[in-house]
């Protein structure tokens, strides 16, 4: 999936009332403080950009899941004063969406100003992609840029239906995604290695089945291995596994063979009597893992093999932890790939999304990856290959 869209840079701004969607979506305690105010930082030099350039900025995003109702611990009212303290100037909050609020609001901005909608999913009609919904948000707007690469996978009205009446560009973070992602699916530094790992094959069904087309070698971990190697006909104790994929997974494992693609699988692990972060363990090897047992994390000689295919690579694409990554007794292997990652020198690194982001920045490894996706469900669908509606609205290039 090739993306070569406009970006913000790409027209002229100035004196124009422009929409953009970011993801304002914080975590906050229970009296509605913002525990942490990364995503609104993520957002900032597009949104400078564009007062910098005398646009009159009308932020919007969703915060939580209000369910098509108004909700007010869901109000975008901390992210307004987040804002506020951010930009140096006050950025009002409507009251509503497309109301009395926020057309008076939005007719009323200055050049080099900026003020926020309400929490778009007090709508119902925004997760339905409600034309009429659309268009009205569109109206109060010259021009749409699309900056939250988290919901692009989401054709809500907000992510994509507005696209449908105003001229629809991307914003720096959407813009960064999709050309460090996309230039290591189409064009990567190689060896292309991808490190999978998380609880379920399922997830993962079509991503390992895209990257399968485009890398040298693919590194099973997580949950997941034990469908593979139960597929490979090896007992796996009581460990995870989705019986109705081991046809699958060794469809995998032919294909790896057939394009002569490594697939690197757990050679051993640490087996454990419960799931339970002080179950005693041991290292067990995969031929014979004990039936009252169940594999938590990958054990040292899997760590090594892993390690060593990171060694000399090119490109590493990595998504989803090695083990039980919130257990500290099963967070061995995750930390040893991150730490593998992290080391690797002139590697262009990419952690996409969820617990293996999770992983990285509570290890300290952040400012050591080449890009840390901002889109948990987003990345997934993108290396799937999968056409991202939030993304596919934009003008081309």
């Amino acid at each position: 999936m090739k993306y070569n869209k406009k970006s913000v840079e790409d027209i002229n701004v100035t004196g124009k009332k422009v929409l953009i969607r970011c993801d304002f979506n914080v975590p906050q305690d229970e009296n509605g403080n913002i525990t942490n105010d990364k995503r609104i930082v993520a957002s900032l030099p597009t949104i400078k950009y564009l007062l910098e350039n005398k646009a009159k900025v009308i932020l919007c995003s969703h915060l939580g899941r209000p369910k098509g109702k108004i909700d007010m611990k869901f109000s975008l009212k901390p992210v307004a004063e987040s804002l506020t303290k951010h930009l140096g100037f006050p950025v009002k909050l409507a009251s509503d969406v497309i109301g009395e609020s926020a057309m008076s609001l939005a007719s009323s901005v200055k050049e080099g100003e900026a003020i926020l909608l309400e929490n778009v999913r007090f709508h119902e009609e925004e997760e339905k992609n409600d034309p009429e919904f659309a268009k009205k948000l569109a109206s109060l707007a010259d021009i749409y840029v699309n900056d939250a690469f988290g919901t692009a996978h989401r054709a809500h009205a907000s992510t994509a239906g507005v696209a449908a009446y105003i001229p629809a560009v991307c914003g720096f973070l959407i813009q960064k995604e999709i050309t460090i992602m996309g230039k290591a699916l189409e064009n990567p530094k190689r060896p292309l290695v991808a490190i999978l790992g998380g609880a379920k094959v399922s997830d993962k069904i079509g991503v390992i089945n895209n990257l399968l087309e485009k890398c040298d070698t693919i590194i099973i971990g997580g949950g997941m291995a034990y469908t593979f190697l139960k597929a490979e006909g090896l007992e796996i104790g009581k460990s995870l596994l989705e019986e109705d994929k081991t046809s699958y997974a060794l469809e995998m494992i032919n294909k790896a063979k057939q394009k002569g693609v490594k697939m690197l699988l757990p050679t051993d692990v640490l087996a454990a009597d419960t799931f339970a972060a002080d179950s005693p363990y041991i290292i067990a090897d995969c031929t014979s893992i004990p039936e009252d047992k169940m594999g938590l994390d990958i054990g040292p000689k899997t760590i090594q093999s892993y390690t060593n295919a990171i060694h000399g690579s090119g490109t590493v694409i990595w998504n989803g932890p090695m083990g039980v990554f919130e257990f500290e007794n099963f967070s061995k292997g995750t930390s040893a790939i991150a730490n593998a990652i992290a080391n690797e020198n002139g590697v262009i690194s990419i952690i996409g999304g969820g617990d293996s982001v999770a992983a990285v920045k509570k290890l300290g490894y952040s400012d050591k990856m080449t890009h840390i996706s901002t889109g948990g469900g987003a990345s997934l669908e993108f290396l799937e290959g999968l056409e991202l509606p939030g993304i596919a609205c934009l003008l081309d290039k």
